[in-house]
């Protein structure tokens, strides 16, 4: 049925003028869609597993470290290097790197030099102590009420000394029935 009112040439278009609309709206929509997936797809991000790689040196264990120690010795302390390359025996690399999902990754060196079979010399920034370790792994900050790891001289000496030990009673004495089995063994 023609519309009145309208040249034929332009009623013969208007089929293909409503497809061609009919597709701009439904890829415009498209388009806001695809925005609003991306925005609930940032909300949602997969899991990452920790990333943990090399040797774990804190504070006390680098504070041991000396010129003079042997590598075995060295060993004892640390652990075995992250890095002893054939090429360059005289140098060991001991490497931490920690990446995980909403904390800044964290990277320590250390390196130990050697003259023969003795530390020659030991370069690295300073390491972290256990309890500094510790709450940089955590992701959230440490609390104020968190526990302390070790007492000082003064606390240990300031703690009330142990109660002796009572002698064993009898008291404690097995109770019920004394029976007596007969040997395993033929006499």
């Amino acid at each position: 049925m023609p519309i009145p009112n309208l040249p034929r040439a332009a009623a013969r278009r208007l089929p293909a003028l409503a497809l061609t609309l009919a597709v701009t709206l439904a890829s415009s929509g498209c388009a806001v869609v695809d925005q609003s997936m991306h925005a609930m797809a940032g909300l949602l991000t997969p899991y990452r597993a920790d990333i943990l790689q090399g040797n774990v040196v804190t504070r006390e264990q680098s504070q041991n470290l000396k010129p003079g120690l042997s590598r075995d010795q060295v060993r004892q302390l640390l652990g075995a290097p992250l890095l002893a390359d054939p090429f360059h025996a005289d140098r060991w690399d001991y490497v931490f790197m920690i990446r995980r999902q909403g904390v800044e990754p964290q990277r320590r060196n250390l390196v130990i030099w050697f003259e023969g079979e003795r530390v020659s010399k030991i370069e690295g920034a300073e390491m972290p102590s256990e309890y500094e370790f510790v709450a940089a792994m955590s992701k959230a900050p440490p609390s104020e009420g968190s526990r302390k790891l070790a007492l000082t001289d003064e606390e240990r000496q300031a703690l009330p000394p142990p109660a002796p030990r009572a002698a064993a009673s009898s008291a404690f004495a097995p109770l019920g029935a004394a029976r007596s089995y007969p040997p395993l063994e033929p006499q």
